[in-house]
């Protein structure tokens, strides 16, 4: 059987590795778990922490990569609990610390570019490409609320395993999504890998509840991909387009809608107010939808996320 070898370690059965890879150029070390298991089987990548705010799947991602163990395992669990640590060890929220960029916005990155371009690329090359199967998980930024859903691309060569990983995820909503690039799950579904994005937690909180979720829902799925013995569950969902509307202005934001909340067109979804009170935009719902997560903060800045809604496609589809 030909040997694997991910990150400079050659994977064998049975065998734990918990360590740190540089990302060239920078002085970003990035860690990474690998949890090698006792029986041959698949590869599967699970990444928290590329938004660094957003604490419910990094502390998952730690959990999970203690308490899983070599014996219950087929095949191989890489974990990278922390993907932006510049980023979280300077609270730059969605942001990598050296360059300012979302790195969620940069894959598959580039070796010769800044912070981000390069932490992306090592991501995908040593990591992603290695993967026969991909979870990220994500949760509300410090001035996010959000339902719990999940993502997968609809266009890509993967999409009928990834709808059934989705499947396997604990929330009412999926959204089948239409972006192929710049993303990392989204840049893996288009080279062929099986990948889901789970949105779980918000406002940069870490309640235990929610962490358990994020815990049931990947291990759930690795008991589909076969790494983990036992009966799987799928749970029916409402298939969503998704849409968002940004913040026209920077000002004073007050939103009348709670996420998860129905609404139809002509709905107000809240207002933009200066700093003397005065209004500067009203945002109104231009179709029926469902609010899936927007922001919560008095603070908001132009060009940026305000409200992101679902319009509801199919019942059960995912």
């Amino acid at each position: 059987m030909e040997k694997i070898n991910i990150a400079g370690h050659e994977l064998s059965s049975g065998k734990t590795i918990k360590d740190h890879i540089h990302v060239g150029g920078t002085e970003i070390h990035i860690p990474h778990i690998i949890i090698c298991g006792e029986k041959p089987g698949k590869t599967v990548l699970v990444t928290a922490g590329i938004h660094n705010a957003e604490y419910v799947g990094i502390q998952a991602a730690i959990e999970l990569s203690n308490e899983i163990s070599p014996k219950d395992l087929s095949g191989n669990l890489i974990i990278i609990p922390l993907a932006n640590r510049s980023g979280f060890e300077n609270r730059t929220m969605s942001l990598v610390y050296e360059d300012g960029k979302n790195l969620n916005r940069v894959f598959p990155g580039d070796k010769d570019g800044s912070a981000a371009d390069r932490l992306a690329s090592l991501l995908f090359d040593v990591f992603i490409k290695n993967a026969d199967a991909y979870i990220d998980l994500h949760s509300g930024d410090g001035y996010e609320t959000l339902i719990p859903y999940a993502y997968y691309v609809g266009a890509s060569p993967a999409s009928d395993i990834a709808k059934k990983m989705v499947d396997c995820v604990n929330a009412s909503y999926c959204v089948k999504s239409t972006c192929t690039t710049e993303g990392a799950y989204n840049t893996a579904s288009m080279a062929g890998i099986p990948s889901v994005l789970i949105e779980r937690g918000q406002l940069s909180l870490l309640p235990k509840d929610e962490v358990q979720a994020d815990k049931e829902d990947v291990l759930n799925i690795l008991k589909f991909l076969g790494l983990i013995e036992g009966e799987y569950k799928t749970y029916p969902k409402t298939e969503l387009r998704e849409f968002s509307d940004d913040a026209p202005f920077t000002g004073c934001w007050y939103p009348e809608k709670k996420v998860g909340e129905r609404f139809s067109k002509g709905d107000k979804f809240g207002e933009i107010r200066d700093y003397f009170g005065r209004p500067l935009h009203t945002a109104i719902a231009n179709t029926d939808g469902v609010l899936i997560h927007q922001c919560s903060s008095l603070s908001i800045i132009k060009n940026g996320p305000m409200v992101t809604y679902g319009v509801i496609q199919k019942q059960d589809a995912c």
